[in-house]
């Protein structure tokens, strides 16, 4: 009955959650035959019910630590709910029994012997605790006769730590009344026959005499015991701890041995393990969050951002990672407050649905500020803290280029910030390093690849770059990639011909065509040009090339696309970056770099983990460049997220600069490739950049603001509501629900916020709201969360702006037309080039990623609100291959920022006191 109950629920699992079944591991030490006779008993069981048992078995050499090493791996395992130790241990060397069973997990030590266990139910914590499992089979044995315990008399013979114990507490907050008989107890006759229930596990054959039995009482004999029998083939046979015969004539029930608590003992390790697996999913379920948010001691004036980052006491990033239900193998601190995610949280939750997805986008940038970053962690903390939805922020990490420059930090700011800021701004986990070394690699492989085949007979290279080892000579896997590429189909590399060897070690790179850069995460403006191969031992080698900042390479790009693992390597291999003389594209495999790169970003695919002021979950990957990148925060960091809220939760996600340019890009690249579907968009507008969109005058760093950006001006904020209303256009191509944020400041009159709130939903937004989430934390955002609410039950048509087979051209000109309101396109001649190279070499059905000016619909950053008319002069086109996209050069631009007049650096230094950072940023 039992066994049929427990295979029952393991398919109700398995139904309500596919791919999941209960967990059992028993590890042995040794080679014991009685051991191995038990455990595969229960490994038949565990295969009946459905539970996957998986058997350790350890040599009898094992040492102890050897043991609690095994342990350890096994209390981290996921997959593993409940595990026994097999006893006894079968080692030639000392080990402490006591200290093994107190190692196991006490939430998976399903033989209920640690102590913690044993403690739970010695004081009745029944509900909390395993129970050891022949007591659990008895009392289930007991339940069967349909006898009440309560007030009942129980004798328990024996004390033992496996039986007697536990069997004794079992009995007493089940209501009887019990008393505990052993070797020493002197009346043992006598309390026999007091007993309404008995429970016998002495190891002492036949012990109890029938006689001494109480009429109708109920007999439990756990014990085994061998005793001589001539009619036997071994010479002896099986008895308990009970006169079997005539103890039967006078209990009402008895169990037999064998056949009786054993099976029952083997089938309550099934039970323990199946309510094992219950409280995982139960504590574990998906979309089921117990969090604890932190709440805001609001202050006016509102004080410095790093005042607020440093008042919030965060919580520990486990606790962050447990609440949000990632397991703790799932998840690797960096500290206290910053965490890897393992990809194998994707792999578990690979079945569950998916929550609402919420992209934050806003008006065309000025340099008064709109306040995205902001706005997207005042949403999500006005969602979870306030509405107590489940919800994940998913924002890109940045640069130090800009941060130590001119822009300063992007954590948000006043009550809304990802913290702690400091961490956030500066190396976080060393991602963009990671990405800084992986692009450089490929840099330095170009460079000498091109010397040595300048240097070097095909002989000469072919002996180096397929070396003999012992005599023995031997490709390796991505030397015949290489090979396959060119249709060589051999895999000796004594077999290759003159010909063959020279294609094989000659990638023949144009130094005109490259277009590989090496990267640095600073602001440096005297390495836009560089000359390189100076050097006497270059001989004579040299050629002109430059330094991009890091998040520009395309590393970084793939690095946010990508959505595992081998498809990043993948990406990396496909990248190109440069072309031979043939015109042929080079690629990153070519170079034989691949596995290298994904050696440098193993580590780097895995999202960081943080968290709002408000004790919001915040994911922080990936911070590729908005213009000649897709300017979004990476597909996996999402698809975590979205596993994590489940069906019911939110994951926000913002998107660089203006909806005309990062929006477009999330849906047309970022959407594309990772299959996710935008329920919302939040689109951010502010009173005075609507009104510099209008018309208003030119604002400069540390100068006050011209009044009409602080005194109330209706004409000049309808005028500039002109980009408002074309952004809330270029959503609503992509039949996207759009919600206005306005981003309200202290300056802001109520006519002018109720006038950009009229004039949105007359541009067909769903809703706009007011938000004063600086100021208020996610209190000041609670209308946005709602309006956010009821867009996503609104229908979301979604669709992408273009088919991938149209031409590059036409792809390009369907952006400029509908997204920017250009009345055409013009290629200059070395586009037009390109684009001819480009699909030559079979790269025209990729996405179109467009690098142009923020600061306007059109590539004149002077030209604000919503201009038309205008022709877009394409000057270049260039080629992401790995990353998957082409990006057309769009006016003039540098992937290099400068340092200005007075950086960001002049305010940040250490505290003296505390030794943090001071200033930032």
């Amino acid at each position: 009955q039992v066994r049929d109950r427990l295979k029952q629920q393991v398919l109700e699992m398995k139904e309500k959650f596919p791919g999941f079944r209960p967990g059992l591991a028993i590890l042995q030490v040794g080679n014991r035959d009685d051991s191995n006779l038990y455990i595969n008993m229960k490994l038949k069981a565990a295969a009946e019910i459905g539970i996957s048992a998986n058997h350790i078995k350890l040599p009898n050499t094992a040492t102890e630590a050897d043991v609690l090493k095994c342990i350890a791996s096994l209390n981290a395992d996921p997959a593993v709910h409940g595990f026994i130790v097999q006893l006894p241990l079968d080692s030639d060397k000392p080990i402490n029994t006591e200290k093994i069973t107190n190692a196991v997990a006490p939430e998976k030590d399903v033989d209920g012997l640690s102590s913690i266990n044993a403690g739970k139910l010695s004081r009745g914590d029944l509900g909390d605790c395993f129970i050891p499992c022949t007591p659990k089979g008895c009392m289930e044995l007991i339940r069967q006769t349909g006898v009440q315990v309560t007030g009942k008399r129980a004798v328990v013979i024996g004390r033992s730590k496996i039986v007697g114990a536990p069997m004794h507490d079992l009995l007493l907050w089940n209501n009887a009344t019990v008393t505990t008989c052993h070797s020493k107890t002197s009346t043992l006759a006598e309390e026999v026959g007091k007993a309404d229930i008995l429970v016998v596990a002495a190891g002492k054959a036949e012990m109890v005499k029938g006689e001494w039995i109480k009429p109708g009482a109920i007999v439990i004999d756990c014990g085994i015991n061998h005793v001589p029998d001539s009619t036997k083939t071994s010479g002896k046979r099986v008895v308990g701890d009970v006169a079997y015969n005539t103890a039967k004539e006078k209990a009402s029930y008895i169990t037999p041995v064998p056949g009786g608590v054993g099976p029952m003992t083997v089938a309550m390790l099934m039970q323990s393990t199946v309510e094992s697996a219950q409280r995982f999913l139960e504590k574990f379920q998906p979309g089921k969050w117990t969090i604890q948010y932190n709440h805001l001691n609001l202050k006016m004036p509102v004080p410095s951002d790093i005042e607020i980052s440093r008042s919030c006491v965060p919580k520990p990033i486990e606790q962050v990672a447990s609440e949000v239900g990632l397991l703790p193998d799932e998840v690797e601190p960096y500290g206290q407050t910053k965490a890897k995610v393992q990809l194998s949280a994707l792999t578990r939750l690979k079945n569950q649905p998916d929550g609402k997805y919420v992209v934050v986008t806003g008006i065309t940038p000025t340099p008064l500020g709109e306040g995205k970053s902001t706005t997207t962690v005042g949403l999500v903390q006005a969602l979870g803290a306030h509405l107590h939805q489940n919800v994940f922020a998913c924002v890109r990490q940045p640069s130090q280029g800009p941060t130590f420059g001119i822009k300063g930090g992007a954590a948000g700011g006043g009550y809304c910030q990802v913290v702690p800021m400091e961490e956030f701004n500066l190396h976080l986990t060393g991602d963009i390093h990671a990405i800084t070394a992986a692009n450089n690699l490929v840099a330095a492989a170009i460079d000498a690849r091109m010397f040595h085949e300048l240097t070097q007979s095909d002989q000469a290279l072919y002996n180096r770059l397929v070396p003999s080892v012992n005599g023995v000579r031997k490709f390796s896997d991505i030397q015949i990639r290489r090979l396959q590429k060119l249709g060589i189909n051999k895999t000796d590399p004594t077999a290759l011909t003159k010909e063959e060897i020279n294609a094989f070690v000659r990638l023949d790179i144009d130094p005109g065509t490259i277009t590989w850069q090496r990267v640095l995460d600073t602001n440096d403006r005297f390495l836009r040009k560089i000359t390189i191969g100076q050097s006497p031992t270059e001989k004579g080698f040299s050629r002109t090339a430059q330094f991009d900042i890091t998040v520009s390479s395309e590393i970084m790009a793939v690095l946010a696309l990508a959505d595992g693992l081998d498809d990043m390597k993948k990406r990396f291999g496909r990248m190109v970056v440069a072309s031979s003389k043939k015109g042929q594209p080079v690629t990153a495999d070519d170079l034989g770099v691949t596995g290298a790169l994904a050696v440098l970003m193993k580590d780097a695919i895995k999202p960081n983990l943080m968290q709002t002021l408000e004790g919001t979950p915040v994911f922080v990957h990936a911070g590729p460049f908005a213009n000649i990148a897709h300017g979004n925060s990476s597909v996996l960091a999402d698809k975590i997220a979205l596993k994590l809220v489940g069906k019911d939760g939110f994951v926000v996600t913002e998107a660089g600069f203006g909806a005309d340019i990062g929006m477009e890009k999330f849906f047309d690249i970022k959407c594309r490739y990772s299959g996710l579907r935008p329920h919302v968009v939040v689109l951010v507008a502010t009173v005075r950049a609507l009104k510099m969109h209008g018309g208003g005058p030119t604002v400069t760093a540390g100068v006050p603001l011209p009044k009409e950006y602080t005194e109330e001006n209706l004409q000049l904020l309808a005028n500039g509501c002109s980009n408002l209303n074309k952004q809330i256009q270029n959503a609503r191509l992509f039949g996207v629900p759009v919600v206005v944020a306005v981003n309200a400041f202290k300056t802001d009159t109520k006519a002018e916020v109720a006038l950009v709130v009229q004039k949105a939903k007359e541009a067909g937004a769903f809703d706009a709201v007011e938000c004063t989430h600086w100021a208020e934390g996610g209190k000041g955002a609670l209308a946005l969360a709602r309006a956010v609410q009821r867009a996503s039950q609104a229908p979301s048509n979604f669709r992408f702006l273009y088919n991938l087979e149209l031409p590059v051209v036409d792809k390009i000109r369907l952006i400029a037309q509908q997204v920017y309101g250009a009345r055409d396109i013009e290629l200059l001649p070395e586009a037009q080039e390109k684009v001819t190279i480009y699909t030559k070499q079979g790269f025209g059905n990729l996405p179109i990623c467009m690098a142009k000016t923020h600061l306007s619909l059109s590539h004149d950053p002077e030209q604000k609100g919503a201009p038309t008319g205008f022709v877009l002069p394409i000057r270049d086109v260039r080629a992401s291959v790995g990353a998957g996209f082409l990006y057309p050069l769009v006016g003039t631009m540098s992937t290099m920022p400068g340092l200005p007049t007075r950086p960001c650096f002049y305010d940040i230094d250490l505290d003296p006191v505390s030794g943090g950072v001071n200033g930032l940023f």
